[in-house]
C-alpha cells in the first residue's frame, strides 16, 4: 500500500477505508511519498497497527521519508517506527 503525499484531514477516512478492507492480512505500507502527515491521520495508522498487532499480523511501515519521520516524532508517534524498526 502506497501513502499519499498529503495526509491531511481530508484523507483520514479514505485511509482508515483502505486499511479497514485489508484488516488480519499482513500488510506493507509504504511512506516514501509523504510529504505532510497530520495528526488524525497519524492516529489511524497508529490504530491500525495496534489492530494488526492484536491480530497477530504484520504491519510495516517501509520507506518512510524524512517528512513522515519527523511528523511522527514531532507528535510522539515514535511506537509506529520502533515497533516496526524503523526509527
Amino acid at each position: 500500500m502506497q501513502l499519499a503525499s498529503n495526509l491531511d484531514l481530508a484523507a483520514a477516512k479514505p485511509l482508515w477505508t483502505e486499511l479497514v478492507a485489508t484488516r488480519a492480512q499482513p500488510i506493507e505500507i509504504d511512506a516514501s511519498n509523504v510529504e505532510r502527515l497530520g495528526g488524525l491521520c497519524l492516529q489511524v495508522l497508529l490504530a491500525a497497527r495496534r489492530a494488526w498487532q492484536a491480530d497477530g499480523v504484520a504491519f510495516v511501515i517501509a520507506n518512510p521519508s524524512q517528512a513522515f519521520t519527523d511528523a511522527v516524532r514531532l507528535m510522539s508517534g515514535e511506537e509506529l517506527m520502533v515497533a516496526e524498526g524503523c526509527a
